[in-house]
């Protein structure tokens, strides 16, 4: 299935050998720059344009047209070579338009040399920009990723090529434009208009040798540049011989929008049927997911990035919070901290990986000591185990010594961002909700805790997962959620998976504008009157919790019913035909005491709910002991599978599909004594009475 990316998404590179295919309503120029892990060209010799189409791995067209395919052999790329920018610009000194703004948006795709296409991306949103970067090929950890970019520059090629650190960028600009409107690279008008829906979707062409113009073969000379260090030295520290893992990134099926960090870029983003990197494995349901930011038709370019405090000689540069890429203060704070989990992974699992060496480099020494025995006895046996111990620790120290280094770096960077997250992403003690505000706008994420790994306790990086959800929460209230064992009375354990419920509720409501989430709650036995009492007291529910038999068959049929409606109207293209006054907010069910008080019937309508709701803004919060709900059979197990489980207490249950670290996880906890929450719901209360 094609991924139809939209900006900073990013989508796995299954083949080597590609075509990039682009489509425009005027004559474009089309080329590509080759970067290093920064992003950055170190020459004229790193850029492939009309006048030079030619590098290893790479052809570009030699004419400005309105229709490109571009060859690409992602295995002849030189080693140092980490990112390929698919680059367009308008030609100068010729008629025809001088921004995009002007022309139909440039439509770019990636396609097999079957023609079969693998990713593409409409790059919307230009006005005055007269160059911009398109798409990027980048390369993370061996494995190679499309991401849209869609960066525009006003100053075109010459702007473009200094933001990609070129010292010759106006010099190389002026003389691509020259060779086009001296006819060097002839232009080719636009062909008729094409039907809609018709995107440059053509036959795959006979792929080339070099000496046809195609990519150049496996060896071919060619500019290699110097190897760049990673400023996190992530890679297996004192181990020679054995490289850390090179898993690839959770973004590789993540929403993302992570289109890349100075220091170390995530690949992301993500972002494919989108999985958030911490969830459990999970049969996802078929068909296409819209990623867009909602409400963001018309992005205003991104901002200029923040400059750090300049670094003292042999340091590293001071951490800056929002320093990644993005259309929006929010977004690069997103990608940032997206970021800074990649960075974390990665770092860790190249220190288990030099451990695991060690350890069994000294098994293989002392194995062989003992395997003679004339060795086992006496001084020479003694001394080849305490080199074989000397050896082991020396490695482990300097794994340690590099780990170090690097949390020392990521925990300087949380220090610095955890204090600029907006409300959306900031823990409830952050000071940001002090001047709360109803927002107008849905963010493009919620910060549902913490994770941390046991090797870095004191660093917590926070998970944010895409609005709107793509998957209920089950709030497991069983004492297998204890991660230290320290909770066992079951009544405490329940009482604080409804508070970390009520605690999620609130956050939704308080990120939402006024009037597009409404809560349901869901009370069969009222067991959970007490905790719910902010929610009640403060009026944000859409009615009183539902309780006893025909209160929770009433709020299931009518949730049921509103999935049926919206289906029916989006299948049959009529999505105005909703009856008059129909709440088209997004819901949220909030079930506590699952399984009790719930006949087949019901849990048919959970497990409904739970599979379609959330693709038309239906969403299911559960509230239940995991163990105990087992005890009712397989009936119960595919909606279990289809929620994300999230625990009360911290625990190690989260695993990432980059790496497998077993991630501990934190729940958003609400400082004693606060009273945040009732103050942030008594505002979103006020905020919909007036809406109304």
């Amino acid at each position: 299935m094609t991924a139809e990316l939209v900006r900073g998404q990013n989508h796995p590179l299954s083949q080597a050998r590609l075509e990039i295919r682009i489509s425009a309503g005027t004559p474009i120029v089309a080329g590509a720059t080759l970067g290093d892990e920064q992003g950055r060209i170190h020459g004229v010799e790193w850029v492939a344009h009309p006048g030079a189409p030619t590098l290893p791995g790479l052809e570009v067209s030699r004419q400005a047209a309105a229709d490109h395919r571009l060859a690409v052999d992602l295995d002849a790329m030189p080693e140092a070579v980490h990112r390929v920018s698919v680059l367009l610009a308008l030609p100068t000194g010729v008629a025809g338009p001088t921004r995009f703004g002007a022309v139909a948006a440039p439509f770019v795709a990636v396609t097999g040399l079957d023609g079969t296409e693998v990713a593409s991306y409409t790059v919307t949103g230009l006005e005055a920009e007269s160059a911009v970067v398109a798409l990027e090929l980048y390369r993370r950890q061996g494995a190679w990723k499309v991401r849209a970019i869609g960066q525009g520059y006003a100053g075109g090629l010459a702007d473009l090529f200094t933001d990609q650190g070129l010292p010759q960028a106006h010099q190389l600009a002026g003389g691509i434009h020259e060779a086009v409107a001296q006819g060097i690279a002839r232009s080719v008008p636009a062909p008729p208009p094409r039907p809609d829906g018709d995107r440059s979707r053509q036959a795959a062409a006979p792929a080339l040798g070099p000496e046809q113009g195609g990519p150049a073969p496996h060896g071919a000379s060619g500019p290699v540049p110097p190897q760049p260090t990673s400023p996190y030295g992530t890679q297996t520290p004192g181990v020679p011989g054995q490289p850390a893992p090179q898993p690839n990134s959770p973004y590789g099926t993540q929403p993302p929008g992570v289109p890349g960090r100075p220091t170390q870029q995530p690949s992301n983003p993500s972002g494919t049927g989108a999985t958030d990197p911490t969830q459990p494995s999970a049969p996802t349901s078929g068909g296409s997911i819209d990623y867009s930011h909602p409400r963001r038709q018309n992005a205003a370019p991104p901002p200029p990035p923040p400059t750090a405090p300049p670094a003292q000689p042999g340091q590293p540069a001071q951490p800056v919070a929002g320093d990644a890429t993005g259309w929006s203060m929010d977004e690069r704070l997103y990608n940032q901290v997206w970021g800074m989990f990649e960075d974390l992974a990665r770092t860790t699992a190249a220190y288990r990986s030099a451990v695991d060496f060690a350890d069994s480099r000294m098994e293989k020494e002392l194995d062989q000591v003992l395997s003679d025995p004339r060795s086992r006895i006496g001084g020479q046996g003694d001394a080849a185990r305490e080199a074989a111990q000397a050896k082991h620790a020396q490695l482990v120290n300097q794994a340690r010594a590099a780990l170090d280094r690097d949390l020392a770096q990521l925990t300087a960077e949380s220090e610095v961002v955890e204090p600029a997250l907006p409300t959306a992403y900031a823990r409830w003690d952050n000071p940001v909700w002090h001047g709360y505000r109803v927002p107008m706008e849905i963010p493009m994420a919620l910060r549902l805790g913490d994770l941390h790994l046991p090797e870095s306790a004191d660093l917590r990086i926070p998970m944010l997962v895409r609005l709107p959800l793509e998957r209920g929460l089950w709030i497991d209230s069983g004492r297998g959620g204890s991660l230290d064992g320290s909770f066992t009375d079951s009544h405490d354990l329940r009482r604080l998976a409804m508070e970390t419920a009520v605690a999620h509720a609130a956050r939704l409501l308080a990120v939402y504008p006024a009037g597009e989430f409404t809560v349901h709650v869901i009370d069969p036995a009222g067991s959970g009157a007490q905790t719910l009492v902010p929610l009640v007291q403060s009026g944000v529910l859409a009615a009183p919790p539902a309780v006893g038999a025909a209160g929770v068959a009433e709020v299931l049929a009518r949730l049921t019913q509103r999935v049926d409606l919206v289906q029916m109207a989006l299948r049959g293209g009529a999505p105005d035909s909703l009856p008059p006054g129909f709440d088209t907010s997004e819901q949220l069910l909030i079930v506590n005491d699952f399984p009790h008080g719930f006949d087949d019937r019901a849990v048919n309508q959970l497990r409904y709910l739970a599979d379609e709701g959330p693709a038309v803004g239906v969403h299911l919060m559960m509230v239940a002991d995991r163990e105990e709900a087992a005890a009712y059979g397989p009936l119960l197990d595919p909606l279990w599978r289809s929620l994300m489980r999230l625990t009360p207490v911290p625990d190690d249950h989260l695993a990432d599909p980059w790496v497998g670290h077993a991630w501990t996880y934190e729940p958003p906890l609400v400082p004693p004594g606060s009273q945040v929450i009732q103050q942030v719901l008594t505002q979103v209360a006020a905020a919909r009475v007036k809406y109304r």
